[in-house]
């Protein structure tokens, strides 16, 4: 994995979501930290979001369908970079893995509520994106940081936004 080469990874968590959770969408800085995910058992939809200011997606999120797969020899991971909000679904109860190149700092980090209205959902499966949305109309499994986390316009003019410059990371 050569795009991978001299990231190192500091934290493994292991998280367990009940169906209908929404989380996120988390980032931090100082230090910066990617996310190597992949689901154990049961079925989630991870979603991620570029946060690099002046990037032509900025803005912009996708959806990732990452049902456990008991039958192959393997699972899927998905590489969430620095610069990227990182946030999931569940559509049944679920427990995941993280690899993380930082320590996490709760000083240095911050989140884009997945609630958002100016999220751009225009390069997310549709189908991913109603199943978002019929999620989100009856959870209540979405914590009250994460339902208030920032706009991205709100986002774009705080300071810290700054530590995400894109070109730059």
């Amino acid at each position: 994995m050569r795009f991978m080469q001299g990231i190192e990874f500091v934290q493994c968590n292991e998280s367990f979501s009940r169906k209908g959770t929404v989380r996120g969408l988390h980032f931090q800085w100082n230090p910066y930290m990617g996310k190597l995910v992949r689901t154990l058992y049961g079925r989630m939809v991870d979603l991620v979001l570029d946060i690099r200011k002046g990037s032509p997606n900025f803005g912009k999120i996708i959806a990732f369908d990452m049902p456990a797969n008991y039958t192959a020899d393997y699972s899927e991971w998905i590489w969430v970079p620095p610069g990227f909000a990182h946030g999931n679904f569940f559509t049944e109860d679920s427990l995941i893995e993280y690899l993380c190149s930082g320590e996490y700092n709760q000083a240095c980090e911050a989140g884009i509520s997945p609630l958002s209205k100016d999220i751009d959902w225009s390069l997310c499966d549709p189908n991913l994106k109603k199943e978002f949305d019929d999620i989100v109309s009856m959870t209540k499994y979405i914590t009250e940081k994460d339902r208030n986390g920032f706009s991205i316009g709100d986002w774009e003019k705080d300071n810290r936004s700054n530590n995400f410059i894109y070109g730059k990371l």
